[in-house]
C-alpha cells in the first residue's frame, strides 16, 4: 500500500504534458449587444500538465500523446507562484492583443495603451534580485518612460556595467522607486537583468467580457480574435463547423507560433473539431542551420494529424485576416 500511494504521490523532477481539454469560445466571450447567433463552434485547445509521479511517468512513457519535461524546461526555474503569475499574464495580455485584432478589423473604436515593461523573471546575475519581483511593471528608468520594451532596451544598452539606475515600477496599483547598479548580463552589455515584455491594456468603445476560467499562457490569441470579430460583425464563419486552433495574436494581426502543438491536435480530435488552424512562419536560413531539421508548428500538426486523426484538415495560418479569409470562403 505504501509504493502504491508513493506511486500515486511521490514528485519526481519532471512535467508530465498531454492533450488537455477544449472549450466554446461562445460560452467564453461576452460582448454587449452582439450574441453568438451562428451554430458551431470556435474551440480554445489547451495542453494539460502535471507534475510527474512515478506512475503516471509510466504512462506517458508508454503514451504516444504525451511527454515528459524537465523542471527547468516548463518553469523557467520559477516557483509555482511566480510561474502562475506568469501564465496568467500571458492569457490576460493575448486577450487583450485579440480584442484589438478583432475590433479594427471590425472597424469598431478600440485604443491600446501601453503600462510598462512587465517583468517574467530576474537573472541571477541581476543587482535587483530580491527588490524586483516577478510581475512588476517598470514605468520609468532614470525618470525616462518608454513607449515599447524596445526603446527601453536600447535605452540600458547604450549605459554603463556599474552605471547607478533608478527603477520606478508598480506592483499592487503601488509604485516605488530602487536603485541598483546595472550588472554585466552578456559579454561587455549592461541590463538591470530580467526578462521582459510589454505591458498592455484595451479598452474598446462596445463594452467586452472574455473569461478563459483556469487556463493560461499566450496560445489562445487567433483563436479568441476569431470569435470576437465574427460576435461583432454577425458573421458566420464557422458554417455549423467545430473550428480549432490555436496560435498566438500581436496587435499586427500576425499569428505566432507556440508550444505542444501535436497535443492540441489530439484535443481537437476528441472534441470532434475536422478543421485545425495552425500557425505558419517560413523558417529563416538562420534557424535551419541552427536546427536542421526544424519543423514549423503547421508541419507537426500535419503530421500529427495525418497519423491519428486522417480525418481533420490542417490549415496553415500566418495572419488574422487570413484566417478570416479561409474560413469565409471554406
Amino acid at each position: 500500500m505504501v509504493l502504491v500511494v508513493l506511486g500515486f504521490l511521490l514528485p519526481l523532477p519532471q512535467y508530465i504534458e498531454g492533450p488537455g481539454a477544449a472549450f466554446d469560445l461562445s460560452k467564453v466571450v461576452t460582448i454587449k449587444n452582439h450574441p453568438d447567433k451562428h451554430r458551431g463552434e470556435f474551440l480554445l485547445t489547451s495542453v494539460g500538465i502535471a507534475k510527474a509521479r512515478p506512475f503516471t511517468y509510466l504512462y506517458a512513457k508508454l503514451n504516444p500523446h504525451y511527454s515528459i519535461e524537465p523542471d527547468d524546461a516548463v518553469t523557467a526555474g520559477q516557483n509555482a507562484a511566480e510561474y502562475d503569475k506568469v501564465q496568467n499574464f500571458y492569457m490576460k495580455s493575448s486577450i487583450s492583443e485579440a480584442i484589438y485584432t478583432a475590433y479594427k478589423a471590425a472597424d469598431k473604436q478600440v485604443e491600446r495603451k501601453y503600462r510598462g515593461i512587465y517583468i517574467l523573471n530576474i537573472s541571477k546575475k541581476s543587482n535587483f534580485q530580491g527588490v524586483l519581483k516577478v510581475g512588476d511593471v517598470i514605468s520609468r528608468v532614470n525618470n525616462r518612460s518608454f513607449k515599447t520594451s524596445a526603446g527601453f532596451v536600447n535605452y540600458v544598452r547604450h549605459q554603463k556595467i556599474g552605471d547607478r539606475a533608478k527603477v520606478t515600477f508598480i506592483r499592487n496599483g503601488k509604485q516605488y522607486q530602487v536603485i541598483r547598479r546595472l550588472a554585466e548580463i552578456s559579454k561587455n552589455r549592461p541590463g538591470i537583468g530580467i526578462t521582459l515584455t510589454d505591458d498592455v491594456i484595451v479598452k474598446s468603445q462596445i463594452p467586452i467580457k472574455v473569461d478563459p476560467g483556469e487556463v493560461g499562457g499566450p496560445s489562445g490569441g487567433l483563436m479568441f480574435s476569431l470569435q470576437i470579430y465574427s460576435q461583432l460583425t454577425n458573421q458566420n464563419l464557422r458554417h455549423n463547423q467545430k473550428i480549432a486552433g490555436t496560435g498566438t495574436i500581436s496587435g499586427n494581426g500576425y499569428v505566432g507560433e507556440i508550444g505542444g502543438i501535436d497535443k492540441k491536435v489530439i484535443t481537437a480530435k476528441r472534441a470532434g473539431a475536422k478543421i485545425f488552424l495552425a500557425p505558419y512562419i517560413k523558417p529563416n536560413k538562420e534557424i535551419l542551420k541552427l536546427e536542421p531539421g526544424h519543423k514549423t508548428n503547421y508541419e507537426v500538426a500535419k503530421q500529427t494529424a495525418k497519423k491519428y486523426a486522417p480525418d481533420m484538415k490542417v490549415i496553415p495560418i500566418t495572419t488574422f485576416s487570413q484566417a478570416v479569409s479561409y474560413l469565409k470562403n471554406n
